[in-house]
């Protein structure tokens, strides 16, 4: 049973790459354009963390979502959520349940994973950068 599941594997990692890259990419546009709107926004100033925040979480996210330049994208955007969650979320308490930084530290972690595992047959990297078989020769 699980052995056919397994075709459907490389699949499985583009919808995850696209659902995880479409949420990270709102995240941005809620800092940048209050999109989707929030009781949240500041608005966007590059002198602050927050800022710098919005703005790899629009580019890194818009990428991912894409699946293109995957592996270097998520390797930021997982960096990202490793400096926000230690010094935003840490410092309130060891524990995630207290200390909100579940989606933090889960962004970080499937970022990882998707530096190592790369971006999936349903991508722009997939499409550009593949290497195409060439044509058999016709005998």
């Amino acid at each position: 049973m699980f052995a056919e599941a397994n075709r459907f594997t490389p699949y499985a990692l583009s919808g995850l790459r696209i659902f995880v890259g479409l949420t990270f990419f709102q995240h941005g546009t809620h800092k940048y354009f209050n999109f989707p709107p929030g009781q949240s926004f500041q608005g966007i100033n590059l002198a602050t963390l927050q800022g710098w925040a919005g703005t790899i979480e629009l580019f890194a996210g818009g990428l991912i979502l894409l699946g293109l330049l995957t592996r270097p994208a998520a390797f930021i955007a997982a960096a990202e959520m490793a400096i926000g969650y230690f010094t935003v979320h840490a410092p309130q308490s060891f524990f995630t349940a207290r200390n909100g930084g579940e989606p933090a530290y889960l962004f970080c972690f499937v970022f990882l994973f998707l530096v190592f595992a790369g971006p999936g047959p349903i991508s722009l990297d997939h499409l550009f950068f593949s290497r195409r078989q060439p044509a058999a020769a016709v005998p």
